[in-house]
């Protein structure tokens, strides 16, 4: 069994953001596996020891994203591929074209990557990928349960506070949600043996892409932070005289009526 995992270098969740010139700092910033993508490489680890195969860790980044593809392979994944944005702004859609062609021309019973970055948020990559692969999908999953013989796997999604099992065939595209798994953390002798793992590096033009194709549709135009929290205020007075000043305030200062 051939396991692909999607991920993607992102901002420490602990860094502060700071905002300069309407774009994020990333001066002096510690980076590392978007922790949704570390679900997904940690439950493609547990299948493999359960049925046997091999773990590929793939992202679309700049030469720093292979720090993040080391720690997969410190973490036991068996083979890393780095693929070059066609432009350090790339959008989903860029970068799901990019995974897609790569994953084309290689056979793989699961696709995994995280629910959503934490950075971007848009949770589209694996969607689109699935969609440009046709595979079945099945997002946001909490359990999953691979029968290799049958060619199946079974799957527990969140489902806006409840739970879904969905069974599709494999090939498959699955996203990983927090409560799959707890990650290991990478030992020494991982992370010396990740120094000698296969690390691909491939560019849009060895993967049959060209620049027009690779045209992001969309671009951020500015980034900035919200306004600073205002203190609270207190209303004072009966219910009735409360209840006006709470309407009025929300109409003609908040503007939300």
């Amino acid at each position: 069994m051939h396991i692909v995992v999607l991920l993607k270098q992102t901002f420490d969740t602990e860094e502060k953001i700071r905002i300069r010139e309407g774009a994020i700092d990333e001066d002096g910033v510690k980076f590392i596996i978007n922790p949704y993508d570390e679900y997904a490489v940690e439950e493609a680890i547990r299948l493999r020891e359960l049925h046997g195969g091999q773990v590929t860790a793939v992202t679309v980044g700049t030469e720093r994203s292979v720090e993040a593809l080391r720690t997969a392979l410190a973490m036991g994944a068996d083979e890393a591929a780095l693929i070059a944005p066609p432009a350090e702004d790339a959008d989903e859609a860029a970068v799901s074209k990019l995974l897609a062609a790569y994953l084309r021309s290689r056979a793989f019973d699961l696709v995994l990557g995280g629910h959503f970055s934490v950075d971007r948020g848009s949770g589209q990559v694996a969607i689109r990928v699935a969609q440009l692969l046709d595979l079945p999908h099945t997002g946001a999953v909490t359990k999953l349960d691979v029968d290799v013989a049958a060619g199946r796997a079974t799957a527990t999604r969140d489902a806006e506070g409840d739970d879904e099992i969905v069974e599709t065939p494999l090939p498959a595209c699955f996203t990983a949600q927090q409560g799959l798994n707890e990650p290991r953390y990478p030992t020494l002798p991982g992370i010396m043996k990740a120094k000698k793992k296969p690390l691909a590096r491939y560019t849009a033009e060895d993967l049959g892409l060209s620049e027009a194709e690779l045209a992001s549709p969309t671009r951020v135009v500015e980034t900035f932070l919200p306004p600073p929290r205002q203190a609270g205020r207190l209303i004072r007075g009966d219910a009735a005289e409360q209840a006006r000043e709470l309407v009025r305030a929300l109409r003609e200062e908040a503007k939300l009526l």
